[in-house]
């Protein structure tokens, strides 16, 4: 069994064939998977989709991009939406310095209340962090200070230095498709030296999708090429690699069942 741990159902990319997707999926032994959310405004259509598929559950929660236009999203407002049983994770929030959608001062504001979100509810944050290293290191340190939260470095390429630390705060590392891909040595080579009960995968669909797919739509069935990537990386069969993240999964994401992906 693979488990898609991040993937966006919600974008247009999926909109004529979601059924089929989801079911592709299934075929190629990824059994459940995460819809994430990057608006709270359009969270119902995230839910929807979660609600529409037993083995689909969903996050809520504001991407960096749109810090901006959600700075009146409150730690009430999340703690309220994340009740629902569907919801299953916090995010995707936190820093991105290379494309500065949202001033950094409001990222770093609505990071810090999706982290409250997650200690609060015992729900792993799901992280966005793209060339904002040093200071998304800063607010872990000092967030983790005031109490422990789970967290996912989602779609992991970042700095050797990052990973490190988040796997020292108790968080977990989550590869893409950009593990697979020619350019990435570097990622490849900080992940061997992670431990393998901190890993997870995901394809962040609809982007990124790995070989034989690069340049084309990714969707959550193409895990399973990561996946096999993954297991090289570290040493262990395609099926070790299925095992214990899905493992690892199922121990971050403590809202499911593992009945659920049966």
């Amino acid at each position: 069994m693979l488990i898609d741990s991040h993937c966006h159902l919600d974008f247009p990319d999926f909109t004529d064939e979601l059924d089929a997707v989801v079911a592709r999926a299934g075929d190629a032994g990824v059994k459940g998977m995460v819809t994430i959310s990057t608006r709270v405004r359009k969270f119902p259509q995230v839910l929807a989709i979660a609600e529409r598929f037993d083995n689909v559950f969903c996050s809520v929660g504001t991407h960096p991009h749109n810090a901006h236009d959600e700075q009146d999203v409150t730690l009430d407002e999340l703690l309220r939406l994340s009740d629902h049983p569907k919801v299953v994770a916090i995010g995707e929030a936190g820093l991105d310095y290379f494309y500065d959608k949202s001033p950094r001062d409001e990222q770093a504001t609505s990071f810090r209340i999706h982290i409250a979100a997650a200690r609060a509810t015992g729900l792993p944050l799901v992280i966005h962090a793209r060339d904002a290293d040093a200071d998304m290191a800063q607010i872990l340190r000092e967030e983790t200070g005031k109490g422990a939260f789970p967290f996912i470095l989602h779609c992991f390429s970042s700095g050797r230095d990052l990973a490190m630390t988040g796997v020292e705060l108790g968080g977990h590392v989550s590869f893409s498709g950009i593990l697979t891909f020619n350019k990435s040595q570097e990622i490849r080579d900080i992940a061997r030296d992670l431990p393998l009960e901190r890993l997870l995968v995901e394809t962040d669909a609809p982007y990124l999708a790995p070989p034989p797919y690069r340049g084309k739509r990714n969707e959550p069935a193409y895990v399973a090429n990561t996946a096999r990537v993954l297991g090289e990386v570290m040493g262990v069969s395609e099926a070790e690699i299925a095992r214990v993240t899905s493992s690892n999964f199922l121990n971050l994401f403590t809202k499911i069942s593992p009945e659920a992906f049966a």
